[in-house]
């Protein structure tokens, strides 16, 4: 970003139940926390939660009115306990839903199990939300969708867009 313009901040959310419980490693927070800073964002919330509609939409309610994106890996499958979409839909006032569509769309043909993703993005105030799958790979390949359109996304959101141009 450029010296002129506002940093933005951002949360890195993973919703696991078996990272929540030390049973398993946070190798997709881990990327995402570094692709996050790559692109210019100051992380400036970690979280790691259980899964579950009310845990996910508890933390999104808190960290939205906190930063200005919020990033969750995790919970956007289609087991019993994914409930990631469920939580957040709760929390955004407008959905995006040309985030999710580009996600999906960039695995169609090389991941097949891509298409399942349940995933969502939208604003609430004035923050950008937006679900990534868990796997590490998952956020690898969803934040190079990203990258190109996040920061303006962000600066859109948060009514900045054309004050620092």
């Amino acid at each position: 970003m450029a010296s002129d313009q506002r940093t933005y901040s951002a949360a890195a959310v993973t919703v696991s139940n078996s990272v929540a419980a030390g049973t398993a490693e946070d190798g997709s927070g881990d990327i995402l926390v570094s692709r996050l800073e790559s692109a210019g964002f100051t992380v400036s919330e970690r979280r790691v939660i259980p899964d579950g509609i009310e845990t996910v939409a508890d933390t999104l309610r808190q960290l939205s009115g906190v930063v200005d994106l919020v990033i969750t890996t995790g919970g956007t499958g289609l087991s019993p306990t994914d409930l990631t979409p469920e939580g957040t839909m709760a929390v955004i006032d407008r959905d995006v839903p040309g985030i999710p569509e580009a996600l999906r769309h960039a695995t169609f043909g090389s991941v097949p199990y891509g298409k399942l993703s349940r995933g969502v993005a939208g604003i609430a105030g004035t923050c950008l939300i937006v679900n990534l799958p868990g796997s590490p790979k998952a956020v690898e390949e969803g934040f190079d969708v990203l990258d190109s359109v996040l920061s303006h996304a962000v600066q859109i959101a948060t009514g900045d867009f054309g004050r620092h141009d």
